[in-house]
């Protein structure tokens, strides 16, 4: 099986924890070398986050479970690289329309 290297998901967490927690933690993570969380949306009891990850080999179990861990949840899985490297998206005609 194929080493994933990056992924990327929505996620719904509570305010308590805040970003930067949440980033340190899923940065300590085994295999992973870099977080990105971005802030969706908020509402009055959670906020709506996007969540990259990329790594040498990302444990998608391990990620899972910190975020449980948080009180947070996964929406969807919306992209995932795997493989020996990263393969960037390309846009195409299609994609201009």
């Amino acid at each position: 099986m194929s080493d994933i290297k990056r992924i990327v998901l929505d996620v719904l967490k509570p305010h308590k924890p805040d970003l930067i927690e949440m980033s340190q933690r899923l940065s300590a993570l085994k295999g992973v070398e870099g977080v990105n969380c971005s802030l969706d949306e908020v509402d009055q009891e959670t906020e709506s986050v996007k969540v990259t990850i990329e790594g040498s080999s990302i444990h998608y179990e391990s990620v899972e479970s910190t975020l449980r861990e948080l009180g947070a949840v996964i929406h969807s899985v919306d992209e995932v690289a795997a493989g020996r490297r990263l393969v960037e998206d390309v846009r195409t005609l299609q994609d201009h329309t």
